[in-house]
């Protein structure tokens, strides 16, 4: 008796998290009023601009896209895969990978999205470097590199993790990687 209601205590707690990723729609939401402010800059003033500020203009709109694009990524596939599953049925446009998607292709997925924006950053860095140091800008290349390092340790660690697992046996139909 008192097993089975540790047990129940411990997978109710899943719900726990649910705040946590209404939490993370709210930021979704700020980062979207962060997106139309700057939007809203940036068409302001496009013949009096340079050519660089458009550019870094487009990459700061794209980087706060690819920040929201990863903020969902993490709400719908971190709470179908810890709290509960979405009823795909009541939603005609649902995306396909959210369904597929377990805890190793997320942590991939938001990897990759990190070295992205990481990857905006420094290009947004290079493309202003007459009012940079030279010390800033060795800290920005050296996060970017330890980004890139890492993700490719995360999915090296996968690789290996999967021992062969995601081989498929001989006239067995491939698996699909996400």
């Amino acid at each position: 008796m008192a097993e089975r209601v540790v047990e129940t205590v411990i997978f109710s707690s899943r719900w726990l998290l649910a705040p946590f990723y209404v939490g993370l729609v709210v930021a979704l939401v700020v980062l979207l009023l962060k997106f139309l402010q700057e939007l809203v800059h940036f068409v302001a003033h496009p013949f009096r601009a340079t050519e660089a500020d458009i550019i870094l203009g487009v990459l700061t709109l794209v980087d706060l896209t690819f920040t929201g694009s990863l903020v969902v990524i993490v709400v719908f596939s971190g709470y179908e895969n810890f709290v509960s599953k979405i009823d795909m049925a009541q939603t005609r446009d649902w995306p396909e990978w959210m369904s597929k998607i377990d805890f190793t292709g997320l942590k991939l997925k938001l990897m990759s999205s990190i070295v992205a924006i990481s990857a905006i950053q420094l290009l947004k860095i290079f493309m202003d470097l007459k009012n940079i140091s030279d010390r800033e800008v060795a800290w920005y290349v050296g996060l970017h590199v330890v980004f890139v390092i890492s993700g490719l340790v995360f999915a090296l660690t996968d690789r290996l993790g999967e021992g062969g697992h995601g081989k498929a046996q001989p006239g067995a139909p491939p698996q699909p990687h996400l």
